[in-house]
């Protein structure tokens, strides 16, 4: 009985049902641990362990799992060498689990942008049940995730210039995202042209690895990338991602100025910075705005997208087939939202060719004037 079936909670799961997770650390008492904490869950169970990247291989080819812990700190190749090499051969569901995505966000964004789904900082000490329970949850939840083949942005696209006239209004890109999302934006920000209208992103993430992913961004794209100001006015060129720090980022025009200003996190946003906040804060300019909403889990964005759609804004939406998890952009197209689905890669292309009908609806205007 207990080989085919378990009994959790009252609940009764079949063990071929189960998630597969293979741990790869050097501690042997760490993989012993992690090893107690998943099988508490009835929806994983461990199929294999290895000590170093060598085994790791041997190991993941015999029991094919669903998703891979993966250390960083490591004898021989470390864990972000391996998890590059892993991708490209092997494309799986990773999880990072290690003490040096808390010392160092910097390797937690070049954990995301080789493709792992999820970081989580290896616990000094042995957490609670609820803290447990969350390390399976976000285990699971990348078991169930869609791989998607990280860009590897080590250049940029090029893409067709479209000059910005001082004489119209400059239109403005707003992109939100949240689990995924990190893949998504560098293929989406790579075919935008350098010097095209600036563009502001929420990306729901921890406020140090937000830090360090413009940093990365910056360093790997033709675009000025950084972190949001208040009071900032937006030039083309300009990438700028919201800032988490209890506050949500929003919009203001100005004297045909695009301005970023901060509010206080409220009681109804589940998310801070919020996609929606974002969103909404722009609709009453919607005819100057290209928005895009990218993977995620929930809904935030969609009611805002729909604001802006109402109001004449250009919409896109991350197609199904691509999203690591189609919830944000599934919950926008159903309210009717998003005017195209498209994959990340073809959504620079795409917000090009909306800021092209922009200035060529602003220059049809003036001659009908």
């Amino acid at each position: 009985m207990q080989d085919q079936e378990l009994d959790f909670g009252g609940r009764m799961l079949h063990r071929s049902k189960r998630k597969r997770v293979v741990i790869v650390d050097d501690s042997r008492s760490i993989r012993r641990w992690l090893r107690g904490v998943f099988e508490e869950d009835p929806r994983l169970i461990v199929v294999g362990e290895a000590s170093c990247a060598l085994t790791a291989r041997q190991v993941i080819r015999d029991t094919d799992p669903n998703v891979v812990t993966l250390d960083i700190d490591m004898p021989g190749m470390n864990g972000l060498e391996f998890l590059v090499k892993l991708m490209t051969l092997r494309p799986m569901p990773v999880v990072m689990i290690s003490a040096t995505t808390h010392q160092n966000s910097e390797a937690t964004i070049t954990a995301l942008t080789a493709g792992a789904i999820d970081c989580i900082v290896k616990p000094t000490i042995v957490p609670g049940p609820k803290g447990r329970r969350d390390m399976c949850r976000r285990v699971f939840s990348a078991a169930c995730s869609k791989v998607i083949t990280p860009p590897g942005i080590t250049g940029r696209l090029s893409a067709s210039s479209l000059p910005i006239d001082d004489d119209h209004q400059m239109p403005l890109v707003l992109i939100g995202a949240s689990t995924g999302g990190v893949n998504a934006i560098e293929h989406v920000l790579a075919g935008l042209d350098a010097d095209g209208p600036p563009v502001v992103i929420v990306q729901h993430m921890p406020g140090a690895f937000l830090v360090s992913f413009s940093q990365l961004l910056n360093r790997n794209l033709a675009q000025n990338v950084g972190i949001a100001r208040a009071g900032e006015v937006l030039h083309p060129g300009q990438v700028r991602l919201a800032p988490a720090q209890g506050r949500h980022t929003e919009i203001l025009c100005k004297d045909r100025q695009w301005i970023c200003r901060f509010s206080k996190q409220d009681d109804l946003s589940r998310h801070c910075p919020s996609v929606d906040v974002l969103f909404k804060s722009a609709a009453q300019y919607g005819r100057d705005i290209i928005a895009v909403i990218l993977t995620g889990l929930g809904r935030d964005g969609a009611e805002g997208l729909l604001q802006l759609h109402a109001g004449g804004a250009r919409t896109i939406g991350q197609d199904q087939q691509s999203c690591v998890i189609y919830g944000m952009p599934r919950a926008a197209f159903e309210l009717g939202a998003v005017d195209l689905q498209l994959p990340p890669e073809k959504i620079g292309g795409a917000v090009n060719r909306a800021i092209a009908a922009h200035a060529e609806a602003q220059r049809i205007g003036e001659r009908q004037e």
